[in-house]
């Protein structure tokens, strides 16, 4: 096995965070920002690119942090090892409500294309890299530009999503449409498309985007029932605009009105 074993637990239910037992010398590697706590013994550094082990010299360590930059990732990386005695435990939290997934990549046929912005962390020796879509229609209409990440080896990952997570396995032949937004993550099996929504009144006025994902059996599917974006747009129409206050879209409002 070329990467790390690691055993974790998951903690929580809408909140979720995750954590890593790492016997000594083990390492895992996590986006820039997601610890939560880690035990005394642990030797956290930032480093260029995943860290992953074919990235060697000062080379592959700048073609890695590239790909992150493509992806609209961070430059950096953090590793955490353990170099104290005994088990040591590090916990990494998701950035917004939802849910967790580990994935063992051996178990998934060594590939998982995600969104951009789902990978948590993993152990030490999973490549993290950059999918590019065949299909120019799909990078530009894809909810998730032209680039998706890529999860590559036979360790353990864990991914994170809005909402609830729902696991479908696709049959040979078999096609699912999904809103773009709403695909967490794919084995690297399943084909992809971006298709039209057809209609023009559906594409104005159905409130669901003009585009859905085609995918295409066999392989298996994470769909999230809130996609970050989804969210934040709620967020953002619900603020007061310029020159508003505090009440405006309650009572506030109204007496608002009046004194306008």
């Amino acid at each position: 096995m070329n990467t790390h074993e690691i055993d974790y637990e998951l903690h929580g239910d809408d909140m979720q965070f995750v954590e890593i037992e790492l016997d000594p010398h083990e390492t895992v590697v996590a986006e820039a920002g997601s610890l939560m706590m880690m035990d005394d013994g642990i030797k956290m550094e930032t480093i260029f690119g995943d860290g992953s082990s074919h990235h060697g010299g000062i080379v592959g360590k700048l073609l890695g942090a590239g790909k992150r930059v493509v992806t609209g990732e961070s430059l950096f990386m953090t590793t955490f090892t353990n170099e104290g005695m005994g088990k040591k435990r590090v916990s990494f939290a998701s950035p917004y409500p939802g849910r967790i997934v580990p994935m063992d990549l051996s178990e998934q046929g060594g590939k998982i294309v995600c969104q951009k912005d789902a990978f948590l962390a993993a152990a030490k020796g999973v490549s993290v890299g950059i999918e590019f879509q065949k299909r120019i229609r799909t990078g530009f209409f894809g909810g998730e530009g032209f680039i998706m990440q890529k999860l590559e080896g036979d360790g353990m990952a864990f991914v994170h999503a809005g909402g609830t997570i729902h696991q479908k396995t696709l049959q040979p032949g078999e096609r699912l449409k999904v809103d773009t937004g709403c695909l967490v993550a794919m084995t690297g099996n399943v084909q992809y498309d971006i298709e039209f929504v057809g209609g023009i009144k559906t594409a104005l006025f159905g409130g669901e985007g003009i585009f859905f994902a085609t995918l295409s059996g066999p392989g298996t599917v994470w769909i999230q029932s809130l996609p970050f974006s989804r969210l934040a747009s709620k967020v953002f129409a619900a603020l007061p605009q310029k020159g508003g206050n505090k009440g405006e879209g309650g009572i506030g409002g109204v007496f608002n009105l009046f004194n306008e």
